[in-house]
Formats: structure tokens, C-alpha cells, sequence
């Protein structure tokens, strides 16, 4: 049976992506930045993005008491900015509560009015990008089953016995080995995207 410090270290932090936003003159604003205000509440929050904790563990990493940790978690779940994720038991048998971060980005609007527009354009971002980060793997399997002589790549040698050309200064060597394929389609997306918003704000 794996101890308990073993079954934290597997675990991995997955916040909600879809980015939360809020308005300076709120309440839950104001939560959030008393919550962020000291070193110690930053750097709790920050190291749940690395891995989440119990709070013991999360008083080591940080360098700081059990007891300062309980009063930052409590003030940083109120905020809204951590939750539960799971229960433990020590080998003691103690229930221990592993916590991680609820939620990534935080954006601030000092303009109340701006606020649905701006949650939904952020929103779209994000989608936008996910989409994108799926294609460009897609991208990448597709070549690759090209490239590959073995699953009948079209970029193979015509026969088995056919000697391969030194592909050092190949334009098909420099896309499949020193450059990924996928990662060309991301990159060459961004950049199309990015000259056709330039475009459109002139």
C-alpha cells in the first residue's frame, strides 16, 4: 500500500479554464484581492497550479505553520479561489483534505457594462486555441504516417531496396526533423490570425 505522500505526488492540479471575471466594484473582488494580498496567500495559490496538497504538505512547500496555511486556504476558498478535490487518510488514519486551484485566468474590468462581452470573448479565445492545439496534433499524426516508410508513407523510398537520398538539406528533412509539423501549423495559424486582426483594426 503506497503512503500518502505517494499518492499526493501523482496527483496533477486541472483548474477550470473557462476564465473568470469579475468587476472591481463587487464583493467577490474584493475577496479575491484580500485573499492575494499577502506573500504567503500568493505563494499557497501558486503552488497548487504545481500540484495539489493537503495542508501539511502545503505548509512544507510554502515554508510556513500548518496553522498559517488553514487561515489562507479558508480566506482563498471563500474567494472562490481553491476548492476540495479529494479526501485522504494518513496512515494514522486522519481524514485530510487535498486542495487544488478552481479556477485559471482572473481577469479584472473596471467597466461593469464590458464585463459579459469580455467573459464571452475570453471564452472564445480559449476555444479557439483548444480547437487549434486538436488540429495541430492531428497535423502532427497525419505526417508522421506520411514520413514513415513502415506504415506506407508516400514520402518513403519508392521500393524497400530503394537507397534513401541524404535528406540533409531537403525542405521534407527540415519540416519532419528539425522543425515539428504540428507545431508549424500552430505557429503559421497564430500568425495568419494575428496579420488578419492588424488588418481589421485598420
Amino acid at each position: 500500500m503506497s503512503g500518502l505522500i505517494d499518492q499526493i505526488q501523482q496527483r496533477t492540479a486541472a483548474p477550470d479554464e473557462t476564465p473568470r471575471v469579475l468587476d472591481v466594484d463587487e464583493r467577490a473582488a474584493d475577496e479575491v484581492l484580500d485573499a492575494l494580498a499577502s506573500d504567503t496567500g500568493r505563494a499557497l495559490f501558486r503552488t497548487l497550479f504545481d500540484q495539489p496538497g493537503t495542508p501539511s504538505e502545503i505548509a512544507e512547500r510554502c515554508d510556513t505553520s500548518v496553522q498559517n496555511v488553514h487561515y489562507h486556504v479558508t480566506n482563498l476558498r471563500e474567494a472562490g479561489l481553491i476548492e476540495p478535490i479529494e479526501t485522504v487518510y494518513s496512515e494514522k488514519g486522519n481524514e485530510m483534505t487535498v486542495y487544488g486551484p478552481a479556477s485559471d485566468p482572473i481577469v479584472f474590468v473596471g467597466d461593469g457594462d464590458m464585463r459579459p462581452r469580455l467573459q464571452q470573448s475570453l471564452t472564445d479565445v480559449v476555444a479557439g486555441l483548444g480547437l487549434l492545439g486538436l488540429a495541430s496534433l492531428f497535423v502532427q499524426w497525419g505526417a508522421k504516417r506520411l514520413a514513415n516508410p513502415a506504415t506506407g508513407g508516400v514520402l518513403g523510398p519508392a521500393s524497400p531496396t530503394a537507397a534513401s537520398p541524404d535528406p540533409g538539406g531537403s525542405l521534407a528533412w527540415l519540416v519532419f526533423e528539425v522543425f515539428e509539423p504540428g507545431l508549424l501549423f500552430f505557429c503559421g495559424c497564430l500568425a495568419v490570425l494575428g496579420l488578419a486582426v492588424a488588418v481589421a483594426r485598420r
